[in-house]
């Protein structure tokens, strides 16, 4: 049976660091394994801030040294080092956004102080330059470092720096080779122009605000076989880290008030729709929270509301939005 890409990654850090020891513990459960879901203060790969989860990481170094779990402050004598989340999405197809969609994992332990690893197994597609952009926007606002790599080596080589006496000159070479990378595609891409940025990215600018759209649907969140909520979360955060001194609206507008109520109701253990619905300086907004909306366009909203978005349904979807987008814009629809 072929390996799912969570026991692919597992057992190719098992044995590149087996193979290289560095003398530093190592965490790590090589098959699939409900373990990784505990907190790590309690034996597993999970970390959290203020009683909030986020997904489970893939391995984790520590040393003996005094802790504190900032999930629910207590001290522990397990200190972790680096944990690291690994995807093979670079194999799997996963050239835009669905890279996005486990960058919260590790973003628990860099919310605790721990330095925190994206790693991506090399493969046929290029990691996304916005993810280098987050991760080090995401890195100076938590005052801990968000690496994001494709090179087991570089894993190895800031594990031997966090020992050293110039780990603070490492990681801000290596914050500012990320920053470049984003720069160098920001303005390729979009001439340096945040306004032309947001418009690509389903975004507007207001002021302090940044409103974010999205075609979510209910179906996106309790259908299993949907992973929209791991995607919504990674588009929230690359919003908020690039955007971080702007308030964040969500905005989901094949979705209504109901839904986010039934949500609220139905997806009470969910990390991903606690994280959206709990992220300081966020809002999830709907279709009920526009204001000056024309009656059509939320009639015809509405009636995708429910559908897959492919042939007819997509035209309409899509013909919707590019208004909305402008009159959001230009202020003749708002959100409360």
């Amino acid at each position: 049976m072929a390996q799912s890409s969570d026991e692919l990654i597992k057992r190719e850090i098992y044995d590149y660091f087996r193979s290289h020891d560095i003398g530093i513990p190592l965490r790590i459960f090589p098959q699939s394994s409900r373990e990784d879901q505990e907190l790590f203060s309690k034996g597993g790969l999970t970390f959290g801030v203020g009683n909030t989860k986020y997904g489970s990481c893939d391995a984790a170094w520590f040393s003996n040294e005094s802790w504190c779990d900032r999930y629910d402050g207590s001290f522990h004598e397990i200190r972790p080092i680096i944990a690291l989340e690994g995807t093979d999405a670079l194999n799997r197809g996963s050239s835009g956004n669905a890279q996005y969609q486990r960058f919260h994992h590790a973003l628990g332990a860099v919310r605790n102080g721990v330095v925190g690893v994206y790693y991506f197994r090399k493969g046929v597609d290029p990691i996304q330059p916005d993810l280098f952009g987050m991760a080090a926007a995401a890195s100076r606002v938590e005052n801990s470092l968000y690496l994001v790599t494709d090179d087991l080596e570089e894993v190895k080589t800031l594990l031997l720096s966090l020992q050293g006496s110039h780990v603070q000159d490492f990681i801000e070479t290596r914050l500012e080779q990320m920053e470049k990378v984003f720069s160098d595609s920001f303005d390729r891409r979009y001439g340096s122009d945040w306004e032309r940025f947001a418009d690509a990215r389903s975004s507007i600018i207001q002021g302090q605000i940044v409103i974010k759209y999205a075609a979510r649907n209910i179906r996106n969140f309790t259908e299993s076989s949907q992973r929209a909520g791991h995607i919504a979360v990674g588009e929230m955060y690359l919003t908020k880290y690039l955007f971080p001194s702007h308030r964040v609206k969500y905005l989901f507008p094949r979705m209504t008030s109901n839904d986010l109520r039934d949500l609220d109701t139905l997806k009470t253990t969910d990390k991903e729709w606690f994280l959206l619905r709990n992220e300081p300086g966020v809002q999830i907004c709907t279709l009920d929270d526009l204001i000056g909306l024309d009656p059509k366009m939320r009639k015809a909203l509405l009636s995708v509301r429910l559908s897959p978005l492919k042939g007819s349904a997509l035209m309409t979807y899509n013909a919707e939005v590019t208004k909305l987008h402008q009159e959001l814009k230009n202020g003749s629809v708002s959100l409360r």
